[in-house]
């Protein structure tokens, strides 16, 4: 919010050797964000003097209007400028920069000769002198409100401080002169004095009958004031020094009524309204509107209407979107001459709710809803009357009040919390002072806090501490470090499947991301059946080509593939992380609940019971290459043990222990698909994709997939310590001739069994299926160590004995000695 420092001195005496930057710095000690010192005038020299326009000469010779203007500055003889702007006539009243003066951008005023003419001088806009954006014209002003001859400068406030403030959702008072004093006085240490004090003792006599007021629900609303006055002169202008600091704080002036309404919504925080009053048929009455219809706002729009809008309705018709936008049928006009003032308190929720639904974010619907203080409806409503009556006509008739103001309980504090929460002993009586500088009243014997009107939001002790602090000033309370850290984490779930994506990534793997949408032609194209083709079908979906929801996560890592290859690539593994969706229950109707209270847990616990099972997984594509060729070998494609084997790096960097059998699962080839099974539940599959999928997509032959359910696997320790062997390791190489349909799984854990303790690694290094008969040879290097020892050779004899014995009594194996 723009905040001028002459208005902020009206109500504070701020002692001139206070800078402005010290002003700005006491504003943010106690909670604001200062975001520009703007020095008004500062750019700005004489001489600058109002001046009335005498004559005008159009010079119609050239493409663009120009005109050569006289004028009468005071001097005793008329001056003479050059000129293209057209909205002013002659007997106006204009700012004239006599040659010397220098305008904002560093722009000096010289006589000079232009067009044919000698310009000595330049009459102004808005912009030219600096004080706003309008360019549209000069600035014209009202006959008789200014002296011809007289600073400029000094008649329109130019030299000026305006602070551009931040304002948080919960300092709704400070959106105001008022508000914004009372922190400066506060901060400073400085004597406030309350523009509403002035006001509780002024009364309007009655003249006649009035427009009524009611409010129709009293949730929407607490407060209804209206005032109704008559003889208003449509013609009465607003006074130059109202207009000036309307603008300073970023409005533009419209006219005398809608300037005194926002006037005083400036200085006091109150939005107010103005209705033409003989186009109000019957009463005004605070409702809801009820039903859907078109509603034209004062901008023009038209709008439709929700039947749950807050509105500001006559006997017959909406006449404004409450707290938000007039409406275009009761504006006041040119013609206007009885006007009816309404100030409401309104509910801010349901302000916000009209200002988010229509998409207007109005001066008025930003205060309302951040809550307005409930006694300002009265005052303000009187300012008006008061400002209405000294400049114009305007004459009161009645004043009709509806429901009554409601405020904040008082609240009984322990100051000793107050002194725990901030970390800092403060003396009772310093808390008491504190809180009555920011308006509270305080009796200290039961500590019985009664918050000021417009602070809705004291309600707890910890409110007050926080006010205690911002006032105190937070570089007042000492930084001591919490006893021990307390700070956000990542679960474990979170951490491992960072783990898995990051070793997944650096293993030279793409992460894409997909669409969780599928159809019933891929489910089937992919060969799933039963539980595994089984999914929901969505009420809304983003294309009608794809109205499920996706069971894997391999047939969309096979579209990507797909795209990529048709757009030229050849070598590449990517992986996906995401939910996969699988109808294993009928779900319950989905649940709409109410959003203005928290659900009852019963609604709460069913809400979650209408949400799709969902399966987290990690699935990959490998297709291609993995090695071109090169001077140090062929190249190598990526094949079935690629595919297994990063199936098991993953669930090896779980930590997981695992076995490997052999699969038929869709879609990968039957016989060159393996499943990783963890405590009897299969938790991976890997292997070659089938050869019709293949040739569908048109990926190239033998393109491997793996999957993982990172969600069914069991919980384990994210590290796994491993210990460091001080002693020498002896080493022991083993060749096995088994059936070829025994899995060198089985046969590395018979050995594994066998060996004993002091087996600290077994690797299967060598696979000969050339021996014929059905029958393949595995070699295994077994690594034993002792913690204390070097082991002997008799020792590692035994040990590799005893596991090739477990090995021959399981898995039929045979030692193969050529």
């Amino acid at each position: 919010m723009l905040t001028p420092l002459s208005w902020i001195k009206e109500f504070v005496d701020i002692p001139a050797s206070i800078t402005a930057q010290e002003i700005s710095d006491a504003l943010i000690r106690v909670g604001f964000e200062v975001e520009e010192i703007i020095e008004q005038g500062a750019d700005l020299t004489g001489p600058l003097v109002f001046a009335k326009v005498l004559s005008i000469e159009e010079i119609t010779e050239f493409k663009k209007p120009i005109r050569y203007v006289g004028i009468d500055c005071g001097e005793g003889t008329t001056r003479y400028v050059i000129c293209g702007a057209t909205n002013f006539v002659v007997g106006d009243m204009v700012v004239a920069a006599l040659p010397g003066a220098v305008l904002p951008g560093d722009f000096t005023i010289t006589a000079r000769e232009t067009y044919g003419k000698t310009s000595n001088g330049m009459i102004c806009s808005v912009r030219e002198l600096g004080i706003g954006d309008d360019h549209a014209g000069i600035m014209v002003l009202h006959g008789g409100e200014v002296e011809i001859g007289a600073n400029a400068i000094e008649g329109l406030q130019i030299n000026d401080v305006i602070f551009d403030v931040s304002i948080n959702p919960d300092r709704g008072y400070a959106l105001s002169i008022r508000g914004m004093a009372r922190e400066v006085a506060g901060s400073l240490g400085l004597t406030f004095r309350d523009p509403v004090e002035a006001l509780r003792n002024l009364e309007f006599t009655e003249t006649g009958k009035g427009v009524s007021a009611k409010i129709a629900d009293p949730s929407t609303a607490s407060v209804f004031y209206l005032r109704t006055l008559t003889n208003f002169d449509p013609k009465a202008t607003t006074p130059l020094w109202m207009r000036r600091r309307i603008e300073k704080m970023g409005m533009r002036s419209i006219s005398l009524v809608v300037d005194v309404t926002n006037y005083v919504m400036l200085e006091l925080g109150q939005p107010l309204h103005a209705f033409d009053a003989s186009k109000i048929k019957g009463g005004l009455i605070v409702k809801r509107a009820g039903s859907a219809q078109a509603f034209t706002t004062l901008d023009g729009q038209v709008r439709q209407l929700d039947t749950d809008d807050l509105m500001v309705c006559d006997d017959e018709k909406p006449l404004a979107l409450a707290g938000t936008m007039g409406g275009a049928f009761s504006e006041i006009s040119e013609a206007t001459t009885e006007i009816a003032l309404e100030a409401v308190r309104f509910d801010p929720t349901l302000i916000a709710k009209n200002s988010r639904r229509h998409k207007i974010s109005s001066e008025a619907s930003r205060r309302f809803e951040r809550s307005v203080d409930p006694s300002l409806a009265e005052f303000a409503t009187a300012r008006c009357v008061q400002l209405l009556s000294a400049h114009s006509s305007a004459t009161h008739v009645a004043t009709v009040v509806a429901g009554e103001p409601r405020y904040a309980p008082v609240v009984t504090i322990d100051p000793a919390k107050i002194s725990a929460i901030l970390g800092i002993e403060i003396p009772p009586k310093k808390i008491a002072e504190v809180l009555r500088v920011i308006g509270c009243d305080v009796d200290e014997k039961e500590f019985a806090v009664d918050p000021p009107s417009w602070r809705f939001d004291l309600v707890t002790v910890s409110d007050f501490a926080e006010e205690v602090a911002r006032m105190i000033g937070y570089d007042s309370i000492p930084s001591i470090l919490p006893p021990r850290p307390f700070h956000a984490t990542l679960t474990n779930n979170q951490k491992r499947r960072r783990a898995i994506a990051s070793m997944l990534a650096s293993r030279g793997l793409a992460e894409v991301q997909t669409f969780p949408f599928t159809n019933q032609a891929t489910i089937d194209s992919m060969g799933f059946i039963g539980e595994r083709a089984a999914t929901y079908r969505i009420a809304n979906p983003m294309s009608e080509e794809f109205p499920l929801m996706r069971v894997h996560l391999v047939p969309g890592l096979i579209e990507v593939a797909q795209r990529n290859i048709n757009r030229g690539a050849k070598n590449f593994a990517i992986f996906e992380m995401g939910s996969i969706f699988r109808s294993s229950k009928k779900l319950p109707t989905a649940i709409s609940p109410e959003l203005s209270v928290r659900p009852e847990q019963k609604l709460i616990e069913e809400i979650f019971a209408s949400v799709p099972p969902q399966g987290y997984h990690v699935a990959g594509v490998l297709v291609g290459k993995i090695e071109n060729e090169n001077w140090q070998g062929k190249a190598r494609d990526y094949n079935w043990s690629d595919a297994i084997a990063f199936a098991e790096d993953i669930l090896d960097l779980c930590n997981l222990k695992w076995t490997v059998a052999r699969s038929d699962f869709a879609p990968w080839h039957p016989g060159r698909c393996a499943e990783l099974i963890i405590d009897g539940k299969a938790v991976a599959h890997a292997g070659e994709l089938h050869p019709r999928i293949l040739e569908a997509y048109g990926l190239p032959a033998r393109s491997v997939a793996f999957a993982v359910g990172l969600s069914v696997l069991p919980h384990s320790q994210l590290v796994r310590p491993t210990q460091v062997g001080t002693m020498p390791a002896a080493l022991q190489d083993v060749a096995l001739i088994v059936d070829s349909t025994v899995s060198a799984q089985s046969v590395e854990a018979a050995l594994r069994e066998g060996a004993g303790a002091l087996l600290e690694s077994i690797t299967c290094f060598d696979r000969y299926d050339k021996i014929g008969e059905g029958k393949v040879s595995l070699a295994f290097t077994l690594t034993f160590r002792a913690p204390d020892r070097t082991l002997t050779g008799d020792e590692v004899s035994a040990m590799r004995e005893a596991a090739t014995a477990v090995a021959t009594a399981k898995c039929g194996a045979v030692v193969r000695t050529a």
